[in-house]
């Protein structure tokens, strides 16, 4: 599959809730790491989401929110994934981070130069990748 969206997680689905318009699909990721995706009931249907289902999860990087430190403050963002800092690509405005998580995958996320120098990102530093349930697009194969 070729997508726009840098960041594809493959994974197995583990849990699926129904709700009356939307599901949230609980996605496990070979490192132990659980993405959740908030879709409609019908796309649920449509693409026949079960447990056990190998899909793809799309998550593009301006979706990215990069927190090094919590300061005791809890989000209401489903999916924070702990990592490590690998590389740090300045633009003109934006810098590309990438951090890789303890399976193994990269998020990649898009964040302004400032926000790079605030939170003082560099290789090897820890961060954790924040996106909301709602950022997720599923997709299977076939």
């Amino acid at each position: 599959m070729k997508a726009s969206a840098r960041n594809q997680f493959t994974g197995t689905v583990s849990q699926v809730i129904i709700g009356a318009v939307n599901a949230e699909v609980h996605i496990s990721l070979k490192g132990g790491e659980t993405i959740v995706a908030s879709i409609t009931k019908e796309s649920v249907e449509t693409l026949a989401i079960k447990i056990g289902l190998e899909v793809v999860a799309l998550v593009k990087a301006p979706q990215i929110i990069i927190v090094t430190d919590f300061g005791g403050y809890r989000l209401s963002a489903r999916n924070q994934l702990q990592g490590t800092v690998t590389q740090v690509k300045p633009g003109t405005v934006n810098a590309e981070v990438d951090i890789e998580l303890k399976g193994g995958e990269q998020v990649a996320a898009t964040v302004t130069n400032d926000s790079v120098e605030t939170l003082g990102l560099r290789k090897g530093q820890a961060a954790t990748a924040v996106f909301k349930a709602g950022a997720v697009i599923l997709a299977i194969a076939g």
